[in-house]
């Protein structure tokens, strides 16, 4: 009986998957385990981080795509009480 087989259908995959057996020496199947099981342990860390670590990482994130010297102020809709113009 032969073992199950998994094709996947691209040409990136494929290339990447090739480059890293040339460069590890180890064969295919074992570089897709080792990434499989890589991305699983990931996301269950991921999974296990309290929301707090979750939301501060998206607020990082968000920070980071924000060009350097901007501000959040907006004390041009506001005058010197705090009331709105």
């Amino acid at each position: 009986m032969s073992e199950p087989q998994l094709s996947v259908r691209s040409t990136k995959a494929r290339d990447l998957a090739h480059a890293l057996a040339r460069r590890t020496g180890q064969p295919i199947n074992r570089l897709v385990e080792l990434a499989l099981e890589h991305y699983d342990q990931e996301l269950r860390q991921k999974s296990a981080r309290p929301p707090i670590d979750v939301l501060s990482d998206l607020m990082a994130e968000g920070r980071r795509a924000v060009p350097a010297g901007t501000t959040s102020a907006h004390d041009d809709f506001y005058d010197e009480h705090g009331l709105p113009r």
